[in-house]
């Protein structure tokens, strides 16, 4: 038995033909969709990128308890356990964010891995004159990306894209050639697990004049049209038109180089024996909402509700198949670990999706998911509540034995009134430092709590004022806190009776 992920940033679900989107060009999804099983209702659970991919190792939730962080040392890694069980793991990924201090611990887990470097503001090449011929972007007051801080992320870009001016250099491409590499040498081996993760089609969305071409329009801006800012939307309708032009040709390259796995699947017969799984961590808004980006305003569905497939050898007669119950992230690990005839350890929250895949019944009543410190969000598929802190001036805290944020470690000044916590049910009798958290990435209290109806109001434009709903939404968050043992002070934040 052998399995291959392959997993992207910031995919649109509404931006594939096998969800309906109809001026894209992505017909390797179409093509993946006529053989796997289409998820129609797959959510994020903790958010964004790290939070997210702790996720996929541990099949528990992060977003309670820790910010972006990495693997603690009481994490049930799933590559690591396969890695254990004698399934070799190997990992081909751009994602810069794993070679950084918050995401230190996740790459290593694997057997063997290999990076491909340049994404986004990657500390990559280091031609230092290109700072002062691209000074001018920052002082661009036009320029789509308007946040402050972004001047060495920026400048480390201008650099790296110098040196992937041609189609092979670009870091998806270099990222699927090594993981089609992997496949053409082991094809005939067993007992094997493939994870090919691009960063790409998370912004900054950089695509080359063939594919620019491929979405023609009548933009004629000054440059910085494909990195849009964390922000309302301050551009005009032609500017995000244009931009999401320029997304649409990130999400067709991204079809190209899938198409290639599934034509390496074609070439060895690895459809009767291999899993394929095709998934993302989150969405990101492109002008929606009036909003750009992902973090700074609450998780509508663009943001929340994500594209995913799944192939099963195993389960014969489900091509073209479609699933309506609810799955998550943290399902993704079970599943593997199912499939390889691997226990599932008791902390793992996820659920193997086989008997989803089989006649759609479901694993779980709703979905619950957030960021750190931020408004809990739930579905049941129908009804999304955003649900914010009754008290937001309350103290949140950080609980962890590894504590770095996503690019540096804590600083003293964070660590001087440290205490121990716990244990929590998942953390195998370790106590935890208990640090107050300071600034945090996707804060999005001050937006309020709302109550939206999807069948009703897709687009998520004017919530409703239902109690009885409300009440049950909340129902389901303090269930979901229970069972995951949550920070007792959680629950006084969000106005919960513990």
């Amino acid at each position: 038995m052998k399995a291959i992920m392959v997993m992207y940033d910031s995919l649109i679900r509404k931006y594939l033909k096998p969800y309906g989107c109809d001026w894209t060009i992505t017909p390797n999804f179409q093509r993946l969709a006529e053989r796997a099983v289409t998820f129609e209702h797959s959510y994020v659970g903790s958010m964004p990128c790290m939070p997210a991919r702790r996720e996929l190792h541990t099949g528990r939730a992060n977003f309670l308890h820790r910010s972006w962080g990495p693997l603690e040392p009481y994490d049930d890694s799933m590559p690591e356990i396969l890695k254990r069980n004698g399934i070799y793991t190997h990992l081909c990924s751009d994602h810069m964010h794993y070679w950084e201090d918050g995401g230190c611990t996740y790459h290593t887990r694997y057997d063997s891995w290999e990076i491909s470097r340049g994404q986004e503001g990657d500390r990559w090449q280091a031609d230092l004159k290109v700072k002062n011929e691209e000074g001018t972007i920052f002082e661009n007051k036009k320029a789509l990306l308007r946040s402050e801080g972004c001047q060495t992320m920026l400048s480390h870009d201008a650099r790296n894209r110098r040196y992937m001016d041609t189609e092979e250099k670009t870091s998806q491409a270099v990222t699927f050639r090594h993981g089609l590499d992997f496949i053409d040498r082991n094809h005939a081996e067993d007992n094997w697990f493939l994870q090919i993760e691009t960063f790409d089609p998370h912004e900054p969305f950089y695509v080359l004049k063939q594919d620019r071409e491929l979405y023609p329009d009548s933009f004629c801006g000054d440059g910085n049209d494909d990195w849009p800012p964390y922000a309302p939307t301050a551009e005009d309708d032609e500017t995000i038109r244009h931009v999401r032009n320029v997304y649409a040709a990130l999400v067709t390259k991204c079809d190209r180089y899938l198409g290639m796995v599934l034509d390496a699947m074609d070439r060895y017969g690895l459809w009767k024996d291999t899993m394929l799984i095709v998934n993302t961590d989150h969405g990101f808004l492109l002008g929606d909402h009036g909003w750009w980006g992902k973090t700074v305003m609450p998780m509508y569905e663009e943001i929340c509700h994500t594209p995913l497939f799944v192939y099963d050898p195993r389960l014969k007669g489900l091509a073209g198949a479609r699933r309506k119950s609810i799955v998550q992230t943290v399902d993704l690990p079970a599943t593997l670990l199912e499939y390889f005839g691997i226990g599932i350890p008791k902390d793992m929250e996820g659920r193997p999706l086989k008997q989803v895949m089989l006649n759609d019944t479901p694993i779980r009543d709703y979905a619950v998911f957030g960021f750190f410190g931020s408004q809990i969000d739930v579905t049941d598929g129908r009804y999304v509540y955003m649900c914010a802190p009754a008290d937001p001036e309350a103290p949140v805290y950080e609980y962890t034995l590894m504590p770095t944020h996503m690019r540096e470690m804590f600083q003293p000044e964070e660590m001087q009134d440290i205490v121990l916590a716990g244990p929590f049910s998942f953390t195998k009798g370790m106590k935890l430092m208990k640090i107050r958290s300071g600034s945090r990435m996707g804060d999005t209290t001050a937006f309020g709590t709302a109550l939206y109806d999807l069948e009703k109001d897709p687009g998520q434009s004017h919530p409703i004022d239902d109690p009885g709903i409300a009440e049950r939404m909340r129902d389901r968050i303090i269930e979901f806190m229970d069972r995951n043992d949550a920070p007792a002070e959680l629950y006084d934040r969000m106005g919960f009776r513990q």
